[in-house]
């Protein structure tokens, strides 16, 4: 098998599939210069969007391709970087010796991380046992719009708990830019693609599902997990951890009941707070990390479309490349850097808290990412060192947790309660006035927005940072500082703010044995995809403990 890559096609000869798949199939004989007779099959593994002149815009492919001969064209095309041969991304499955008889696993929480933990698990055979403190997909569903349309928060079903974790209620957004020498990242599209998302996912460039379909995908892989004898609790806090001789032995649970187990996997996300206390509390180690903090910024979804693809993009077009997202980078004078996060095209800013009296955004697409508004978070990133100092903090290296309170507390203020959040347009904001009514870009945040002054919502230096970045990303995509855009803050928790340290080679707890962290909330991943490789991972390096031990 060769993989052949930067086969570059006008995006209009792509009407329909048998269209594409004909002049794909030209384009390689005539690269390759072979007759149509030696070419047995091809496939597309990734295919993206070369938008860079907008009178010609381009599909870009690259393709799985099986040739006869394929060694004398290896030959033929050695000094060619783009004509190699094709990697092995078949996963190789783990399985469960016969002689292990030690108590079942434990996964805690179920979100990208521990579905893919415990799914992994089940396929081996270990039938793990899952904690998830929230609620099923559906009823988590149904309190999450309950802040939303009625301000009423549920502390433990909302936004960040409940089944499918904080990325249900998100973009979907499946890529990432980790290393992945052993293709995991494959596996995870595979078995959404087995539980229900589209098979495109397994091609385009920036592959995405969005929150209605997730919520489907969820519940298969829930079956799937059930089916091969694991259990999954829901409404199942789990408030103690059990650690005798730096071995961990069990669990306690909000009800009061106990689990006996020698292996856990802590998949908590980066949400859970109180865990994290816990832990600390315990004596596990736990170290302050970097993160970011900003605002949720919303333009007409048309004008990045129009600074993307151009003025004279037709309808037909856009329809085929889909609705424009951006990612920009500015690095301030100050000394600190400015990004785009979670970039949502076509998409709504969404309360994300889950505790009370507290105010977070977070912005979600639908698979079709037709709404009016573009959102991204505009971020500054902050480090312990010189930010919450764990040292001089009497939260320790929960520091930065307590900053992130501190933030969303006075957002909530800021906002006049019932959970609307402070908002600001951003002519406004960069000459540092109140904003006192909406302009042409209507915000979607619901509970509401209270239309203030955003100067006092975040240190100063991160304000003043925002202020010259937003001209300077104008530079990249014309009128991104268009007056009428909206600021709505605040974004507190685009990643964990805190590591749980683990050794590299066990991934265990480096001072607690069977304590197993993964994925976002641990600090080992950032977004569905890597926080699905990461659930890989640990459940590999959990059997290869459990099928070691006498």
């Amino acid at each position: 098998m060769l993989r052949i890559t930067e086969i570059k096609l006008p995006i209009e000869q792509a009407d329909t599939l048998k269209h594409q798949d004909d002049q794909i199939k030209a384009a390689l004989l005539k690269r390759l210069d072979i007759p149509a007779s030696d070419l047995i099959q091809f496939s597309i593994f990734k295919r993206g969007v070369d938008a860079r002149k907008s009178h010609a815009i381009l599909y870009v492919y690259n393709l799985d391709v099986q040739v006869k001969n394929e060694a004398k064209i290896l030959a033929k095309f050695k000094k060619d970087p783009h004509i190699k041969p094709a990697p092995d991304t078949e996963y190789k499955a783990i399985t469960k010796d016969s002689h292990v008889n030690t108590p079942r696993p434990v996964v805690i929480g179920f979100g990208p991380a521990g579905i893919f933990a415990a799914l992994i698990l089940a396929q081996a055979g270990f039938k793990p046992i899952v904690l998830e403190r929230g609620k099923e997909v559906r009823k988590r569903t149904q309190d999450t719009w309950g802040l939303w349309r009625k301000s009423v928060l549920n502390p433990e079903s909302n936004v960040q708990f409940g089944e499918g974790g904080a990325g249900t209620f998100s973009d979907g957004k499946l890529y990432s830019q980790i290393k992945d020498p052993k293709h995991y990242g494959r596996k995870v599209i595979q078995e959404f693609v087995k539980a229900g998302a589209p098979e495109e996912i397994l091609y385009v460039s920036h592959p995405h599902i969005g929150t209605f379909r997730l919520v489907g995908m969820v519940e298969e892989m829930r079956r799937s997990i059930i089916a091969l004898g694991g259990e999954i609790r829901f409404e199942s806090r789990v408030d103690d951890i059990h650690i005798e001789r730096g071995q961990v032995q069990g669990l306690t649970l909000h009800s009061g009941e106990t689990i006996s187990t020698q292996h856990v996997v802590l998949a908590v996300g980066h949400s859970a707070r109180d865990t994290f206390e816990m832990l600390y509390k315990r004596g596990i180690y736990i170290e302050a990390k970097p993160f970011s903090i900003g605002f949720r910024m919303e333009h007409p979804q048309s004008l990045i479309d129009k600074a993307r693809y151009g003025k004279s993009l037709s309808s037909d077009l856009l329809s085929k490349v889909g609705a424009a997202d951006y990612k920009l980078v500015h690095h301030a004078k100050n000394g600190r850097s400015v990004y785009s996060f979670c970039m949502c095209p076509g998409g709504t800013v969404v309360a994300a808290a889950s505790e009370p009296e507290r105010v977070v955004t977070n912005g979600m697409s639908q698979y079709s990412r037709n709404e009016r508004n573009a959102n991204a978070g505009i971020v500054v990133g902050i480090t312990p060192e010189i930010d919450f100092p764990p040292e001089s903090s009497p939260y320790g290296p929960l520091a930065g947790m307590a900053l992130q309170r501190q933030l969303e507390s006075h957002a909530y203020v800021m906002g006049g309660s019932n959970y609307k959040a402070p908002g600001q347009l951003i002519g406004d904001f960069l000459a540092n006035r109140p904003s006192t009514q909406l302009g042409e870009v209507m915000p979607s945040y619901t509970p509401g927005v209270h239309l203030t002054n955003l100067d006092t919502a975040l240190p100063e230096f991160a304000i003043t940072a925002m202020r010259e970045a937003i001209p300077a990303f104008a530079k990249q995509i014309k009128d991104f500082d268009f007056p009428d855009a909206v600021l709505t803050g605040v974004e507190t928790r685009t990643s964990s703010p805190i590591r749980i340290k683990r050794d590299d080679d066990t991934l265990q707890s480096i001072n607690t044995k069977g304590l197993f962290p993964c994925g976002e909330g641990a600090g080992y991943a950032g977004g569905i995809l890597s926080a699905g490789v990461d659930g890989i991972k640990v459940a590999e390096a959990v059997a290869l403990s459990m099928n070691t031990q006498p």
